[in-house]
């Protein structure tokens, strides 16, 4: 089918408003996508930060303050259903509402202009963005950040090229959600990706994992926070048998591992083809896939609760930091099946996340055994219920009391 064909298509059966958002979404993944030849930060950024000589903020640290802060975060245009976006807003909102001030800074080295207006209403119109009372600003490489910004967050690795060279000692901090340079083979992206690590910020990571793997192994002092679940969009409302399963499919992210996840599912089908197959994340139709299945693209938050609640089990690969929907799918009674490793064992400990080694055949045959359980029903009761305690408000205050110490005194010395 024609990328006009699929347009068509795509407007008839969703809608317009469905489709101008899945439009966007497209277009905020593809400004954060760097093609051959180039690099998602401005190589006069990335030459100008020379991590082997101490920067001021490092050599003249700043005067400890903890009240109304003034902070800026630079971070790349936000998506729809760009996870990490939606949880790095969540954590300015924390910012703002312990009384911080934030101000956003879009980076991109993409020569599309960024639509500002169409930023703005896209946070407005999708329920997993909370309202802040910042300003959103382009970010000029000849005006940089304001001067009196007290401290300077980085998102994506390269939005800490900009935050070193801002000219103030303000602090740094790299709020990290992956181990970025593994987005990449070996090569000039994962050695700069790699070296924002070397560059002297405090981190606030997601999880015990990623913060103790960026100390470990590039003395990066820091600390974390833990994982939690949106009780307001993910809940248990289905008390009956399930017979479907679910598979969270985004194949531009390649540390979500499509390919393998397909292999999974090719022999599920095999063995069980009456089992309902429920792709989520992104809009799988430009892609080969060898069974029937339902195309649910990328919906917005407030509908995923309905998708997850007709399904027993749900294939969630994560190659790096586990995502957050091990745990948002646990909410909605479905057993997540998730590859076996430190990366996904070290951030949330239930005896509900069922480990899998990587390989297709396992996993199919688990998900079948989830699905033919004869304690479904409880087991899923059970695990939502596990999860239900579980609230932002705890992550968000570990992340405002490690904000204000490394501001009162440097960096933290908090357990990891």
């Amino acid at each position: 089918m024609s990328l006009f064909s699929r347009a068509i298509t795509s407007l008839r059966s969703e809608g317009p408003r469905q489709a101008a958002s899945r439009v966007f979404n497209r277009l905020s993944i593809d400004l954060n996508t760097n093609k051959p030849g180039e690099s998602l930060v401005h190589p006069d950024d990335a030459v100008a930060v020379d991590w082997t000589v101490p920067a001021l903020f490092e050599t003249d640290p700043p005067v400890p303050v903890t009240k109304n802060v003034k902070t800026a975060w630079i971070i790349s245009p936000p998506g729809r259903t760009s996870g990490g976006h939606q949880n790095a807003f969540r954590f300015m909102d924390f910012l703002e509402k312990a009384g911080h001030s934030v101000t956003v800074y879009f980076y991109t080295t993409e020569s599309k202009p960024i639509d500002l207006a169409a930023i703005r209403l896209m946070l407005q119109t999708t329920s997993a963005y909370p309202d802040l009372r910042g300003e959103l600003r382009i970010y000029d490489q000849a005006t940089g950040l304001d001067a009196d910004t007290q401290a300077i967050f980085a998102t994506g690795w390269e939005t800490a090229y900009p935050a070193h060279r801002h000219p103030t000692n303000a602090r740094r901090f790299y709020f990290t959600q992956d181990f970025e340079p593994a987005f990449y083979a070996s090569g000039s992206d994962y050695v700069l990706a790699e070296n924002t690590y070397r560059f002297g910020f405090h981190g606030i990571s997601a999880g015990k994992w990623l913060s103790k793997k960026l100390t470990d192994d590039y003395g990066m002092p820091g600390d974390h926070y833990d994982y939690a679940v949106d009780k307001q969009h993910y809940s248990f409302t289905n008390t009956s048998r399930r017979g479907e399963v679910l598979f969270y499919a985004r194949p531009p992210t390649s540390r979500r591992a499509f390919e393998f996840g397909r292999l999974v599912l090719t022999e599920l089908h095999r063995l069980r083809p009456e089992i309902t197959i429920n792709m989520v994340g992104w809009d799988i139709s430009p892609y080969w896939v060898p069974f029937p299945y339902v195309n649910h693209t990328a919906l917005d938050i407030s509908q995923l609760n309905e998708v997850y609640n007709r399904c027993a089990a749900g294939l969630i690969l994560s190659l790096t930091n586990m995502s957050l929907l091990p745990m948002e799918v646990m909410s909605s009674g479905v057993v997540p099946v998730v590859n076996d490793g430190p990366n996904t064992r070290e951030i949330f400990e239930s005896p509900y996340m069922d480990y899998q080694p990587l390989s297709p055949g396992a996993m199919a045959r688990r998900m079948i055994e989830i699905v033919d359980d004869g304690r479904q029903v409880e087991h899923a009761r059970e695990m939502a219920e596990s999860v239900a305690r579980i609230d932002w408000a705890d992550p968000g205050e570990m992340f405002i009391d490690a904000f204000d110490r490394a501001m009162a005194e440097g960096p933290s010395t908090m357990a990891r």
